[in-house]
């Protein structure tokens, strides 16, 4: 059976199982929304499905989930593309690092980008960014810890470049991501 034939038709084995992990998960979300005193609908569980096959990803959704988290471009892709025919339409998150050169297909594909720290590809992404779609949801990673083998925008740069891409067109600053 194709990939592809798998994305669309989980088992039911598979789908209780990932139901039973989500229930799990949305347990102790709801545990730690209560300590902190927020509500539970505030939060937004986000499945980081990297390295898993489209199948796993169908299941997923079949189980209630909609958001879903790639750290590589290509493999993400070619998920998107297998899981194409899913309603309702996942939501799709960039988490990993963004390279300049592939930020054309990102801005044709992806909801969201959590890793944007160079202004350079925030302007390619907006510039990009296919004018049917909704403007693509950002996040700016931050490095915290300044460790040189961390990716991010230095702290002190950060008001910088969350002004200038708060100010591109096709592009939505939603928040930080902070490593």
């Amino acid at each position: 059976m194709a990939q592809e034939d798998k994305a669309r038709a989980p088992s039911r084995r598979s789908v209780a199982m990932i139901a039973d992990k989500i229930a799990q998960v949305n347990g102790r979300i709801a545990s730690a929304c209560a300590a902190a005193r927020r509500p539970v609908q505030s939060v937004t569980l986000l499945a980081v499905s990297k390295t898993f096959a489209a199948a796993d990803v169908a299941a997923a959704h079949a189980a209630g989930l909609r958001r879903f988290g790639e750290n590589y471009v290509q493999e993400a892709v070619a998920k998107i593309a297998a899981l194409a025919a899913l309603e309702p339409r996942p939501e799709w998150h960039l988490i990993g690092p963004l390279q300049a050169n592939k930020t054309r297909v990102v801005a044709a594909t992806f909801d969201w980008v959590h890793s944007i720290d160079r202004l350079q590809v925030a302007e390619r992404l907006s510039a990009q960014r296919p004018e049917v779609l909704a403007p693509l949801s950002i996040c700016l990673q931050v490095n915290v810890s300044g460790e040189d083998s961390k990716s991010g925008v230095a702290p002190y740069e950060l008001s910088r470049l969350a002004h200038a891409v708060a100010a591109l067109p096709r592009l939505r600053l939603r928040g930080l991501m902070a490593i």
